[in-house]
């Protein structure tokens, strides 16, 4: 009676540790949770040395990443002194603050590369500094809110450009620390809730709709379909219930073993 008892309670134990094996092992895996749910600070991982070859586009980026700072570091201090509104004081403050490190970054690079940097702002960002001085509190907000947004907007693609064809791997490492600081600095000026979006320019059309910026053949199609499984032809999920039919067989040998003792 008591070997029957304890059986019962063996198998009442078993099944509910595969419950929860199975619940882990198909459970999906939430995006928020995986990337921790948090803004990525630009960090050195290529250990960069100035080596490869540096490009015109290269030379160009590396002025404009200085060029970004010399006028968003000034109006971020202006948006702590003229702004009312505590949220655009300190998306001002944060920005300038980042921008400082952004500048240092640039300027290390510029030294390694004998790229001349430029020590004034050109004359459009000269502009809309101008404007944002001689701008109310009632109306400073939209001005700086709006003339950031718009040039993070146009410098963001063209990050993105440098950091997938630059062949050197200092211009490579600023470019992604770039992508992270403008992208941090993007959604700060949207959660101010009073973009202009409207005056934002939009993408250009596509020169062929749906054809991406690569070709796509079927094996490449087969292979993503495949679930970035390791395994040829094998999707996610098949594995997932290949690893559960496993378990649950071992759980019920498990079983048989206790019951003959």
């Amino acid at each position: 009676m008591f070997a029957a008892r304890s059986s019962r309670q063996l198998k009442r134990w078993m099944v509910g540790i595969s419950a929860t094996a199975l619940a882990f092992l198909l459970a999906p895996v939430s995006p928020a949770h995986a990337a921790g749910g948090d803004v990525p600070v630009p960090q050195s991982s290529f250990n960069a040395k100035g080596a490869g070859s540096v490009s015109a586009a290269d030379v160009d980026f590396v002025v404009k990443v200085r060029l970004a700072g010399l006028w968003e570091i000034p109006a971020g201090n202006m948006a702590q002194e003229k702004s009312e509104d505590s949220r655009v004081v300190q998306i001002g403050k944060t920005i300038s603050a980042q921008h400082v490190v952004l500048d240092q970054l640039d300027r290390e690079v510029a030294k390694k590369l004998n790229v001349d940097l430029p020590a004034t702002p050109n004359a459009d960002q000269q502009g809309w500094l101008d404007e944002m001085k001689k701008a109310n509190a009632a109306t400073f907000d939209q001005i700086y809110i709006d003339r950031l947004r718009a040039a993070h907007g146009k410098i963001f693609p063209a990050i993105a450009t440098i950091r997938a064809s630059t062949r050197n791997d200092a211009v490579r490492q600023l470019a992604q620390q770039a992508n992270q600081f403008v992208m941090t600095h993007m959604t700060l000026l949207e959660s101010s809730g009073i973009v202009d979006y409207g005056s934002l320019p939009t993408a250009a059309a596509p020169v062929q709709p749906g054809g991406g910026p690569v070709p796509v053949d079927a094996n490449m199609l087969a292979q993503a379909s495949a679930g970035r499984s390791g395994i040829p032809g094998a999707s996610t999920s098949v594995i997932l219930l290949v690893l559960a039919a496993a378990l649950v067989a071992g759980v019920i040998t498990t079983m048989r073993i206790f019951r003959a003792r």
